[in-house]
């Protein structure tokens, strides 16, 4: 018989494995022993991410552990700083590590979880609904404004889309095929354009603010479809690092591009406040978070696979 949870000195999480094909494994750990300034979650729901997804499977060498979103219950409490109080359900945005059954994390990098929200819910939130808010926050005030999300059936996306059309901005969802097409305007998209590198977007340029995550060509069309004082926020480049554009269509007059990067927004203002708004948009029904998989942690592998060839739109949750 196993020792209690409780007793533990080690724990299950997610390890890389490059000797394996799927190359991500559950394996034991040693728990982790939070600093003072840290409190012990333990885990009831992650979310997967691309980004941390791609890195384990191309980048990382065996025992590098992915996991940056995790929601669950506080079982141990910052000793050295204010924060939420054992037993408080709470969302966090942990850097790394976070798919395992406990993470330390700071109280800055957490937000408490209503009554009226799931942890599955809450774990759908920190990457990509921090990542879509903080882009639309670069273009803001929206209202009025015409707004081009790409990859929009993604998780970003399916965030981006709905928290626009809150801010009452005319919003063009970009999809590669009719697929998602319905679900895009059901979160939020008065206009669908689909086709390769943001081709069936066209039709419905200039735009404000352009949310771009594919790169390659698709960042070139966007650069060119930008209004005069509009601002294309570069989410990522699935498609292709290199690109080149036609200068002349994107220096219209006060253009500019910004490359988003969680880790370095962070430093400006800690997931918790994000991750408060976000949850309580939640909790009032007025944010969905898209989840078309769950299941358990220990179906990792298989999940993050169908992920990474895009085989469902928005979020994948397991539980823990």
């Amino acid at each position: 018989m196993s020792a209690p949870a409780a007793t533990r000195s080690t724990m299950q999480a997610v390890v890389v494995d490059t000797r394996t094909r799927q190359r991500l494994v559950i394996k034991e750990v040693p728990r982790p022993e939070p600093k003072p300034t840290e409190m012990l979650v333990k885990a009831h729901a992650v979310s997967l991410n691309r980004g941390e997804i791609r890195t384990a499977l191309e980048q990382a060498t065996d025992g590098w552990r992915p996991g940056w979103d995790v929601a669950g219950i506080v079982e141990r409490a910052a000793a050295a700083t204010s924060g939420p109080p054992v037993g408080s359900r709470v969302v966090c945005s942990s850097g790394s590590a976070g798919w395992a059954e406990y993470v330390a994390i700071a109280p800055a990098a957490a937000a408490l979880i209503p009554d009226a929200v799931s942890f599955e819910q809450a774990a759908a939130l920190p990457v990509a609904g921090l990542t879509a808010r903080r882009g639309l926050q670069l273009g803001t005030p929206l209202q009025g404004t015409k707004v081009l999300v790409s990859g929009a059936s993604g998780g970003v996306g399916t965030f981006a889309l709905q928290l626009a059309r809150l801010q009452e901005a005319q919003v063009v969802a970009a999809l590669r095929t009719n697929a998602h097409a319905e679900l895009a305007h059901q979160l939020g998209a008065d206009e669908v354009g689909v086709g390769d590198d943001l081709a069936g977007a066209q039709p419905y340029a200039p735009y404000d603010l352009i949310l771009e995550s594919v790169g390659g060509p698709s960042l070139a069309s966007a650069l060119g479809m930008l209004a005069p004082g509009g601002i294309c926020v570069l989410l990522g480049a699935s498609a292709g690092s290199q690109t080149s554009f036609d200068a002349a269509k994107f220096r219209v007059g006060g253009t500019s591009l910004y490359g988003l990067v969680m880790g370095y927004e962070f430093q400006r203002e800690p997931p918790g406040i994000g991750l408060a708004e976000l949850v309580a948009l939640v909790a009032t029904g007025k944010l969905h978070p898209h989840i078309s998989v769950t299941g358990r942690l220990s179906e990792v592998a298989d999940v993050a696979e169908r992920l990474m060839q895009r085989g469902f739109a928005g979020k994948a949750v397991l539980t823990v």
